[in-house]
């Protein structure tokens, strides 16, 4: 699977999964391999969220503007190695 490595494709990711366990035809197996799935889904998004806003603070408290493009920013100058 290829996403986003931004807020933005999280939140897309989620919302997919979000969408799959909501499929009335889910059922059974079916539908406990999702849930567990969503589960682990959502674990490591929050540990995704939590390193966004422990960057975040480090930004705050530098006043720096070269984060790592997770969260984007129109005016932060590239960093090497960036893509677009």
């Amino acid at each position: 699977m290829n996403m986003n490595r931004n807020i933005d494709g999280l939140r897309n990711h989620l919302f997919a999964q979000l969408e799959r366990l909501g499929e009335e035809d889910l059922k059974g197996d079916g539908l406990k391999e999702e849930i567990h799935r969503g589960k682990a889904i959502s674990d490591i998004s929050a540990s995704i969220i939590d390193a966004a806003k422990a960057e975040f603070r480090y930004l705050e408290l530098t006043e720096s503007e070269r984060g790592s493009r997770f969260i984007e920013t129109d005016d932060r100058p590239a960093l090497p190695g960036d893509t677009e």
